[in-house]
């Protein structure tokens, strides 16, 4: 306990020593997040200095092993890290599909020249992931899969689509889902990592109700890759897959934190509604009780404790309580809530918040099929 407290002295030394001022100020929108990658543009000096420092010390990734570009930390050292950041104010110095999602399939299922090879770059934050895995046929039943990579001996052809790709248009590399066996609809499932510029790779925006546009359709017509790029087995990517999403079933669940502003009255300001008062006063104590929720989940994830069906528990109550912020949100703004496009709303943002959040019970598997998870193997209900 001694040398966690002394740890705890000494990273919160350090934050206060390293971390620029103007990263210590709430995010303004999702354009103040540093994504990284080889087409990546520094917002400011002080975003570049963040990301560097944290990388040089590992603490991007502060409990991966150090050979792989982390921090080495022990679970207890990396929970001190976030509390500590958060006590300070510190921003995450990089948002990384390869950090949340990527990564962790990597460290269980990769091959040491594929973790020598990309956890490095993921940490340096010099490579930008997407997500290939939807497709206009295959959300919710994901394992019905059409996209093809055929074995043509010294590399895989693939051709197919997928859709719903986050951020497909700004992605250096793409994380993909492919069939290469019609024998069994699981077992015929290969995990692919290819270079987005490959030819014959071609993305489209999709414009959502919001009126932004994070997401991509994504075409692949004889796109060659490499036969050295299959994360585990041949045919047994959907172990690969399954283990995948439950680390974004975890990301996404954070959203219920609010990114840690979740102290919605303090957000709001005064109101006069006694009722909408009593609501938000209702609404932090929710989430002050997922966020000790969250720390729990992490550090029985992080030691390999937790339930396997625990992500689609924190991924329907976060994303609930993400949706349940914005209508409070747009209730405590009143019809100034309503505006689009002025400075004084900062270009409409709580109603474009606001509408991007209904797809929350969507993305990374509906609340239906979570639910319905949670009842077969954690309340295990009859019949479910």
């Amino acid at each position: 306990m001694a040398d966690l407290d002394q740890f705890r002295a000494e990273t919160r030394a350090w934050l206060e020593a390293n971390c620029p001022a103007e990263m210590r100020t709430p995010m303004r929108s999702e354009d103040d997040a540093c994504w990284g990658g080889r087409n990546w543009t520094f917002q400011s000096d002080a975003q570049r200095q963040w990301l560097e420092v944290m990388a040089t010390r590992g603490w991007t990734v502060p409990d991966w092993p150090k050979e792989y570009g982390g921090g080495g930390l022990s679970a207890a050292e990396a929970k001190i890290l976030r509390e500590e950041m958060r006590s300070l104010g510190c921003r995450s110095p990089l948002s990384s599909f390869g950090i949340s999602m990527l990564g962790p399939a990597l460290l269980k299922y990769g091959t040491e020249e594929q973790k020598k090879r990309f956890l490095p770059e993921i940490a340096r934050g010099e490579i930008r992931w997407c997500q290939g895995y939807s497709e206009p046929g295959a959300g919710s039943d994901l394992a019905g899969l059409q996209t093809k990579a055929e074995d043509k001996g010294d590399h895989w052809l693939v051709n197919g689509q997928k859709v719903w790709t986050s951020y497909a248009d700004k992605a250096d590399w793409i994380f993909c889902l492919v069939r290469t066996s019609t024998e069994s609809k699981h077992g015929g499932i290969s995990f692919l990592l290819f270079d987005m510029e490959s030819e014959g790779v071609t993305t489209k925006p999709i414009l959502l109700i919001s009126g932004y546009s994070p997401f991509c359709e994504t075409f692949f017509d004889n796109v060659r890759v490499p036969k050295d790029q299959v994360v585990g087995e041949v045919n047994k990517g959907w172990d690969v897959a399954k283990y995948l999403l439950g680390h974004e079933r975890e990301m996404i669940s954070g959203m219920g934190l609010g990114g840690g502003s979740s102290v919605l009255g303090k957000q709001v300001g005064p109101i006069d509604d006694p009722a909408l008062r009593a609501e938000i006063a209702m609404f932090d104590v929710d989430a002050l009780a997922f966020t000790a929720m969250s720390e729990r989940f992490i550090d029985q994830l992080k030691a390999g404790e937790a339930h396997p069906a625990m992500p689609s528990m924190m991924k329907y109550a976060g994303t609930e309580l993400n949706k349940r912020r914005h209508e409070l949100i747009m209730a405590a703004g009143g019809s100034e809530a309503l505006e689009w496009d002025s400075d004084r709303t900062r270009g409409g943002k709580p109603a474009r918040d606001w509408l991007r959040t209904k797809a929350n019970s969507i993305e990374g598997g509906t609340s239906e099929i979570q639910l319905g998870i949670v009842a077969k193997h954690i309340l295990r209900l009859p019949g479910a």
